[in-house]
């Protein structure tokens, strides 16, 4: 890929948690094995120089150097609804776009957990570096989105250590426990199910081994994976196909994985129910697409509740991370101005070779006519004095022909901007 000597636009296209629901954000998830043709794909369009794709459970967003300040739009929402075969008229009012600084202030916020559901939560710093990873094997990223992902990558430290935005123990886990203790009380008795084997999943049963919950299993497509992580706070680990066999002694089931299809069915949870005598179980889908299929939700029996349901838990354990998050805020506007002011310096570097280039074609040009004087037999001294006077005539003549203009404008921020560039002291006069 090459790398360009000037800044590039940059563009934000997305949706998250605020703006859609999880009908839609399942629908628009990139599938890791699809990752490279979609990257491939999004590098095709006209005007697109770099891209980088985050998918998650809440969010899905492309990242775009683009060739011009003006590109539009429209081509890389077209490709976005076309990839997912999604449905224009429900995914576009949805959608958001950043560009310039607003697209910078807004990955600052997404790395350091502002832009989440959970105020603050660190998962997804770690989301973007897959995703920094990701588009830099394929070798969609360059210079413009590598810095802008390593700066992200450092603000979101930054804050993490200035601030106290992660002090509070706040996470989608953390609030299915507190949901399962206002439901059940004393949980030492009850029984849980955790299905998918992530981080997600070992935070959750972290929280509710603490929280008094002694029996506890664990359910991955990799049973040893699933051993090996229920081990680590005294449960049980088993297949995704002894899930039959245990879920009627469920108590409380949360479910977090990356597959593309329900991994509990309706038929499946009826079943568990009739050996349970109907004793009511508490599940959390926290997968996007979702693992358990919706309908469950409509059993008298079964609390069901998805991510989007977890909101109003999660909201009476924020007031700590808001007063940190306007902190962070402010980290974060002198980040971006950071930014800024790097993608500027590259306009500047562009601008000084450009300058150079122009510099020394005067000085070929010039220089072939004095050897020219020379070769003809003209006094060396003729030639010398001809070389350094045209040589210093039309060097300077585009700025002085620039510097007349801006006079005769009463453009002043233009000579005082040419007398502090060309080093010059005194006065005007």
């Amino acid at each position: 890929m090459s790398r360009s000597p000037y800044s590039m636009p940059l563009l934000v296209i997305g949706l998250n948690h605020t703006t859609a629901p999880v009908e839609i954000r399942e629908h628009v998830v990139f599938e890791p094995s699809g990752l490279e043709q979609a990257l491939g794909g999004l590098m095709a369009l006209g005007g697109v120089e770099e891209a980088a794709i985050v998918s998650t459970c809440n969010r899905t967003e492309l990242y775009c150097a683009l060739d011009s300040p003006d590109a539009d739009s429209q081509p890389i929402i077209d490709w976005f609804h076309g990839w997912h075969g999604a449905d224009p008229g429900a995914v576009t009012p949805c959608l958001y776009e950043r560009r310039g600084g607003d697209a910078v202030r807004h990955i600052l916020r997404v790395a350091s957990g502002l832009d989440s559901m959970i105020l603050g939560e660190p998962q997804i710093a770690g989301q973007l570096k897959d995703a920094w990873r990701a588009a830099a094997t394929h070798d969609t990223i360059g210079t413009e989105l590598g810095k802008l992902f390593q700066h992200a990558f450092a603000v979101a430290k930054e804050v993490r250590t200035e601030t106290a935005i992660g002090a509070s123990p706040v996470s989608v886990a953390f609030a299915a426990t507190t949901l399962a203790r206002q439901i059940f009380g004393d949980l030492s008795s009850l029984r849980a199910l955790l299905i998918g084997a992530g981080d997600t999943i070992d935070l959750a049963g972290r929280h509710l081994h603490s929280a008094g919950l002694k029996r506890l299993t664990v359910a991955n497509r990799d049973a040893q994976r699933a051993i090996q992580l229920a081990e680590s706070f005294g449960g049980e680990g088993i297949g995704l196909a002894q899930i039959p066999d245990v879920l009627h002694e469920a108590d409380i089931v949360i479910s977090s994985t990356a597959s593309t299809l329900p991994i509990l069915g309706k038929g499946a949870v009826e079943q568990a129910l009739k050996r349970r005598r109907h004793r009511p179980i508490f599940m959390v889908d926290i997968a996007v697409p979702r693992d358990i299929e919706p309908e469950i939700g409509r059993l008298s029996d079964v609390f069901l509740y998805t991510v989007d349901d977890l909101r109003g838990v999660i909201e009476e354990n924020m007031a700590a991370r808001r007063a940190a998050a306007s902190e962070a805020e402010d980290i974060i506007k002198r980040k971006v101005e950071t930014f800024l002011a790097w993608q500027r310096s590259l306009d500047a570097v562009g601008t000084i070779r450009n300058y150079r280039e122009q510099a020394d074609q005067v000085r070929e040009r010039t220089l072939a006519q004095a050897r020219r004087m020379l070769e003809r037999g003209d006094d060396p001294e003729e030639a010398l004095a001809f070389l350094a006077r045209t040589l210093t005539r039309r060097l300077i003549h585009d700025p002085t022909v620039g510097l007349r203009r801006a006079g005769r404008e009463e453009r002043t921020e233009v000579i005082d901007a040419a007398r502090e560039l060309l080093g010059l002291d005194g006065d005007s006069s």
